[in-house]
């Protein structure tokens, strides 16, 4: 079943005389339980997709539709709630409250949207993310490992149709990142996720279940691949 469709995607900004085709013409589907790594260079047009594709930024043309719902046909306040309830974030400085400690930054979302936070469903992802012995901590009291831990719990909390992280390791040592994306594969797989992933990392991107390649704005067919 399809999680994700990208249809004809673009994003076009003018700089000075120039129109810079940022993506041009994206077709795309993501299956339910995939855990799929975007890979590009610096430039590639990886970081503008994931924002589209998360509704954080809108295309110049072209449609994306997640969990069924075209995205972009709603107004900014209720793309804001179908993100909350749909689409969990994982950044690379990974975005925790600094004043929330780790319980509290994990149900955040939820709370946000006024819901009853399922204890056992948290509980078991604290347990799954080795954070039990942390929940009380503050965010400037944990490695940079253990806060994109707590980031990856905050975005499996909400049970939401699919994750977007953006660089998930980009600030972590190579042993770390391993680390961290292989515990958001296994609870990936465990809580039944759906996981996009951008990195420029090859090593990282051989953990996915499928690699799709971008340059310059356009997916690269698979036969075109160095």
């Amino acid at each position: 079943m399809e999680v994700l469709k990208v249809t004809a995607l673009k994003k076009y900004y003018k700089q000075s005389d120039i129109v810079v085709k940022a993506i041009d013409g994206v077709d795309m589907t993501v299956s339910h339980g995939e855990f799929v790594a975007i890979v590009g260079s610096s430039g590639s047009g990886k970081s503008t997709l994931l924002n589209m594709l998360g509704g954080l930024d809108r295309p110049s043309e072209g449609n994306v539709i997640v969990d069924g719902k075209e995205i972009f046909s709603l107004k900014d306040e209720e793309l804001t709630i179908f993100r909350r309830r749909k689409i969990g974030f994982i950044f690379q400085a990974y975005n925790l409250v600094p004043v929330l400690n780790v319980y509290e930054n994990i149900i955040l979302p939820i709370e946000l949207d006024g819901n009853v936070v399922d204890e056992e469903y948290i509980n078991s992802i604290i347990t799954s993310l080795g954070l039990k012995g942390k929940i009380n901590s503050m965010p400037n009291q944990l490695s940079g490992g253990q806060q994109q831990r707590v980031a990856i719990a905050r975005a499996i909390a909400t049970k939401p149709s699919i994750i977007l992280a953006d660089e998930p390791t980009g600030n972590l040592d190579s042993k770390t990142s391993q680390d961290v994306i292989g515990l958001l594969k296994v609870t990936g797989e465990k809580y039944n996720q759906t996981v996009v992933m951008i990195t420029h990392n090859e090593e990282i991107a051989q953990m996915a279940d499928r690699i799709i390649r971008i340059e310059d704005g356009r997916i690269v067919p698979k036969g075109g691949w160095s």
